[in-house]
């Protein structure tokens, strides 16, 4: 990555009192012990500025604060999400109820500082469990979703739709898929684990049809608002888990010339790759954030395909972690 600081358009600070003090930041290594964060140089500025500004306002509005041993007070995450293109930010309070005491003051004091955050949600989360999410999101102010724009596309985002973390090397990421994948205009393209359907409408205009899933209904939606307001038609999305809605198409007749998978760290589910090795289709285009579940996967996989290059890109710059992008064709 050129300039590797600033990057993360996304940050998810868990909230918690310490010594009398509403802190925000990450939980220590193998903890749930809080190491507040003041600032930090991954992260989008922007990003920084707003969590910091709400957390000193729950403190300041006396805001119960989630404590975890007790399971009881009620913000436990401020997650804010920056559009780097767009400017527009969204800040969504995960919440242990639905209750948010002095919910219009600190609205409206938000609003009037930062006019830029144009999407305020809630979202509750009463179990106990590292994930940041529940699944139910409540709208508070502004507009149920923010928006990106990568190349020429306009992506609305919903509180939980996933959406990549460095929008500049994810420019970068989705111009070597389409360079993977050699196209004449008449193919037939899945697009496993597709999110908003960034990767699925970067490639939409150059194929014949593009077929995309995800497990979050709100990512379903908001590809499908995607696909109409960019004007491409070509497309369809579906709501449900890859390794049950891709052979449920393929029972049905339809016959993919090149698949992209794009799944979270955990890898691709051995019924979804089975699935695949059925398929015949000449290219597969692994997207992958885990070299580890990669290398798992593809030894499925080479049963039928070979390995013709893996590309690593930068994604996350200062950390442990890489993106790659692994292009397999079919065995003759």
């Amino acid at each position: 990555m050129g300039n590797p600081w600033g990057y993360r358009n996304k940050s998810q600070f868990q909230v918690r009192e310490v010594d009398g003090v509403v802190e925000a930041g990450l939980f220590g290594a193998e903890s749930h012990e809080l190491v507040p964060i003041e600032n930090c140089v991954v992260q989008h500025p922007d990003t920084v500025k707003v969590t910091n500004f709400v957390r000193d306002l729950l403190e300041e509005l006396d805001i119960p604060i989630y404590e975890e041993q007790r399971n009881s007070g009620i913000v436990r995450t401020i997650v804010v999400r920056t559009g780097i293109k767009t400017g527009e930010i969204q800040l969504v309070f995960v919440t242990n109820s639905k209750k948010l005491p002095r919910k219009r003051e600190l609205i409206d004091r938000i609003q009037t500082a930062m006019p830029e955050v144009v999407s305020i949600m809630q979202n509750i989360n009463q179990a106990k469990t590292s994930l940041i999410f529940g699944e139910e999101t409540i709208f508070l102010a502004g507009k149920d979703k923010m928006t990106e724009k990568l190349g020429e596309i306009e992506f609305d985002l919903s509180a939980r739709a996933f959406f990549q973390l460095n929008p500049s090397q994810t420019e970068k990421l989705y111009r070597e898929v389409a360079r993977a994948i050699r196209l004449t205009g008449n193919e037939k393209i899945v697009d496993a684990y597709c999110g908003v359907g960034t990767i699925g409408l970067s490639l939409a205009k150059r194929v014949a049809e593009v077929r995309g899933m995800d497990t979050i209904a709100e990512s379903i939606e908001d590809a499908k608002a995607n696909a109409t307001r960019a004007g491409i038609t070509n497309i369809t999305f579906e709501t449900g888990k890859a390794e049950e809605i891709f052979p449920k198409w393929i029972k049905a007749g339809f016959k993919p010339d090149a698949i992209v998978v794009d799944p979270p760290r955990v890898g691709c589910e051995d019924q979804l790759l089975q699935s695949i090795l059925r398929t015949n289709a000449k290219q597969i285009v692994y997207v992958s954030c885990n070299p580890s579940t990669l290398a798992r996967d593809i030894q499925v996989l080479a049963k039928r395909y070979n390995v013709k290059y893996i590309q690593p890109l930068d994604m996350f710059p200062h950390t442990a972690h890489v993106e790659s992008i692994t292009v397999l064709t079919l065995k003759n």
